[in-house]
């Protein structure tokens, strides 16, 4: 478990700022991550790579020469936010365009998908890549559904050396995906991951069994097996993959492969090594040559204890790509030549000034925007109601956590107190600055998304600043406008995660609630009694969710352990509209 931590919140905070520190020969810290200490040379792509904390050496570890120019960090197994990646993604870059690239979680691909849109608003040109190798997340069938794990480093370093080889954008992307399709992983585990401040592990392992096939979250494996020897794991690791080859590849005999094995947070190095003399040997049996093969921790769990071996099948191209030197905090390979030209130093220390000054503003460190007096009174009930949004979220969290962990990663609970804390904390800041109700919203919303991270960052973070556009600074809300701002809010959520009622996920609830309260509002009910039965509404629509079968996210491989349980963001937000109730009535 994790024992040294000050406030677990400030946790991924902390640690970013002390590996910073500790790297400055390779790295710089900007807003929302790190990118490398000189800038990116003018004219080459910039391949900035990210996700949680929590998977050092991933992501932070891996940017510097020969790998990624920058990484964003999120929370502590969260995604970062859009704000942070593109804050990461303007520092890095060198002029000739940005490579997104991220592990296939739903919330990765909200929030960097957002961030590129975004730079292309700043006219950066941009692209994404999600690596997507854990062949036991999905079929081979639905590979696109896969959840990117240790293959996250070859296809980083294909695209990162590329880019440094002076490709066009487009090109390093082609690379990206080449690497992609030739890369496989496959895990096991034997005990589960305890974030810093939690008195229990995300999930657990039966004694003498071990997990198959879970996720670097702790998301449920594809069953579980007796206790293996050491022969015996390397022999279920390797045969895993060769049944599942690249469609080119047609046998592994005569192929080479770039050979990861990778340990997970606990388990020992020599451990490791023990394994890797017989998976060397499988291969080898089965005619494929090992191309600088890896042994160690590349992307870990915190404590996990657990073991993933990847293979990316090589080309002439890949394998040129994959022994290319390389040069970073947590991975060396090969010697490099002398260090960057200190105009590249210069210019990131000027560049660092320029973003971080639109950093302060982007983060809300300026002046809140003119409001009525009257837009400033109705901020005063939405602080009421953030507040007891955050106090609701801190009762249930271990409760969400739990009906989480029945088919996901168990973080619900957690991620929901982080979100919810800090837009609490930044609508107090926007009000007592003076704010009116949709920037103390609007506020409230950014926060979230970038404390919480994941997917139900980005979702309540657009449903914050969908109601503050609806409610604006100008004039008091009605009950018409608010319910207005939650039928905004409904769609845009839809649009963004691709949900849709019947899926099991928030949108279960956020559907029905938003359409009780405009028909209750369209009946002339004053707020409090149409959010009333709205959210008698909402609690319904949770409680059936129990009957439903997870379509999307990461409890989607593991449909049927979840049926008899609700959806954990479906109770959370079906909580949240019975909590804002009681602070409605309060200032009613």
């Amino acid at each position: 478990m994790t024992r040294l931590f000050n406030d677990p919140a400030a946790f991924a905070d902390e640690a970013l700022e002390g590996f910073a520190a500790a790297h400055r020969r390779w790295v710089r810290p900007v807003t929302g991550g790190v990118v490398r200490a000189a800038a990116t040379p003018a004219g080459q792509v910039a391949v900035v790579i990210g996700g949680g904390s929590g998977h050092y050496p991933a992501f932070s570890g891996l940017v510097g020469r020969g790998l990624a120019h920058g990484a964003a960090v999120g929370n502590v197994f969260a995604s970062p936010s859009a704000r942070q990646i593109h804050s990461v993604a303007r520092a890095a870059h060198g002029g000739a365009g940005v490579l997104l690239m991220y592990g296939n979680y739903a919330g990765d691909v909200l929030h960097f998908g957002q961030a590129a849109e975004r730079l292309a608003a700043d006219g950066i040109d941009t692209r994404t890549f999600a690596v997507a190798d854990d062949i036991s997340s999905a079929g081979a069938d639905e590979s696109a559904k896969r959840r990117g794990i240790a293959g996250d480093l070859p296809v980083f370093k294909a695209a990162a050396v590329a880019a440094e080889q002076g490709l066009p954008l487009d090109q390093v992307l082609r690379v990206a995906e080449r690497a992609g399709a030739r890369t496989r992983s496959f895990g096991i585990a034997f005990s589960g991951c305890t974030l810093p401040g939690a008195d229990h592990p995300l999930f657990t392992v039966p004694e003498a069994r071990m997990a198959v096939g879970l996720g670097i979250h702790g998301e449920p494996g594809i069953g579980e097996e007796a206790l293996p020897t050491a022969d015996e794991a390397a022999r279920l690791l390797v045969e895993t993959l060769l049944k599942e080859l690249p469609e080119d590849v047609a046998a592994p005999a005569g192929q080479r492969a770039a050979v990861i094995l990778n340990g997970l947070g606990s388990v020992k190095y020599e451990e490791l090594f023990v394994v890797y003399r017989e998976v060397a040997a499988l291969l080898g049996e089965a005619g494929v040559e090992i191309v600088d093969p890896e042994v160690g921790e590349l992307v870990t769990s915190f404590d996990m204890a657990g073991v993933s071996l990847t293979l990316t099948w090589l080309d002439d191209r890949l394998e040129e790509l994959w022994r290319a030197p390389a040069d970073t905090p947590a991975y060396r390979k090969g010697a490099l030549g002398g260090p960057e030209p200190d105009q590249d130093r210069a210019a990131s220390t000027a560049g660092a000034r320029d973003t971080a000054a639109s950093d302060a503003a982007a983060f809300g460190a300026t002046a809140v925007p003119p409001a009525s007096d009257a837009s400033r009174a109705a901020a005063g009930t939405v602080l009421s109601a953030l507040d007891a949004v955050a106090r609701v979220v801190d009762t249930h969290a271990d409760e969400l956590g739990r009906i989480d962990a029945v088919a996901g990663d168990g973080d619900h609970g957690i991620g929901m107190r982080r979100g919810s804390t800090a837009a609490r904390r930044a609508a107090t800041d926007a009000h007592g600055l003076g704010g009116g109700a949709g920037t103390v919203l609007a506020r409230a919303g950014d926060a979230w998304a970038d404390k919480a991270g994941g997917t139900s960052g980005a979702l309540w973070g657009t449903i914050l600043r969908s109601l503050g556009t609806a409610l604006g600074d100008r004039d008091a809300p009605d009950a018409r406008r608010v319910a207005d701002g939650v039928t905004e809010a409904s769609a845009a959520v839809r649009r963004l995660g691709g949900a849709e009622v019947g899926d099991k996920t928030m949108v279960d609830v956020l559907v029905p609630f938003a359409d009780a309260l405009a028909a209750a509002t369209a009946e002339g009910l004053p707020l409090t009694e149409a959010w009333d039965r709205a959210a008698g509404t909402a609690a319904a629509a949770a409680a059936a969710t129990a009957d439903l079968l997870p379509r999307r996210g990461r409890a989607r491989p593991h449909a049927e352990k979840s049926l008899g349980t609700p959806d954990a963001g479906a109770h959370s937000l079906a909580l949240i509209t019975r909590a804002v109730h009681g602070a409605l009535l309060e200032h009613h």
